[in-house]
């Protein structure tokens, strides 16, 4: 019987950990966070920043899709949008990475923990025809516990999986709309736009 817990727990927690990876492909598909880049270029000392923002970024080797983004602003117009456009296209695809895996995950938790609920099951009530009928009670009531425990160990997975998931799809939102302020800031501030 414990064999079949373990394997229960192996599947959740697998199913566990490849949700959290999904969360943070969405909370980091790129180096930089936008909202502190936002916070430098705004207000008075916005337009001051802008140079320092925007050295600072090229000067970090890690951060290569916001000096990408740089490098497009100073595009001529025609070519500006184009570029642009592209490298919103990179980030949506960054931020979309596993999208399905949490989904699948809870399906995977909750399939796998009803099997194996049912096994244990089976387990455990196997050899009750030989019991005695004081026995017999005592075996049911043991192996309706240890499949309603397996089964629920599962559904702990879907409904975690489930949450990831959300939680995901919150941080995509809200770094798309910190990027597209982020990228008007830079827009805004471009000295030959000034």
């Amino acid at each position: 019987m414990i064999f079949v817990v373990l394997a229960s727990l192996a599947v959740v927690l697998t199913c566990i950990g490849a949700s959290v990876r999904r969360l943070y492909f969405a909370t980091t598909p790129t180096a930089l966070d936008p909202a502190p880049l936002v916070k430098a270029l705004t207000g008075p000392k916005g337009r001051a920043a802008y140079e320092q923002v925007c050295a600072a970024i090229v000067a970090t080797p890690e951060a290569d899709w916001e000096r990408d983004v740089v490098e497009a602003l100073a595009q001529p117009t025609g070519l500006r949008a184009a570029m642009i456009n592209e490298q919103l296209s990179e980030l949506d695809y960054r931020l979309q990475r596993w999208i399905r895996v949490p989904r699948v995950c809870a399906s995977i938790s909750s399939s796998t923990g009803f099997l194996l609920a049912a096994m244990a099951l089976r387990i455990g009530l196997s050899g009750i025809e030989n019991l005695a009928d004081v026995d017999v009670g005592d075996r049911l009531n043991a192996a309706a516990l240890d499949a309603l425990g397996i089964a629920a160990l599962g559904m702990w997975g879907t409904v975690t999986c489930i949450s990831i998931q959300m939680q995901a799809r919150r941080a995509v939102k809200a770094r798309l709309q910190l990027t597209d302020k982020w990228i008007e800031r830079l827009e805004a501030l471009q000295p030959s736009q000034a």
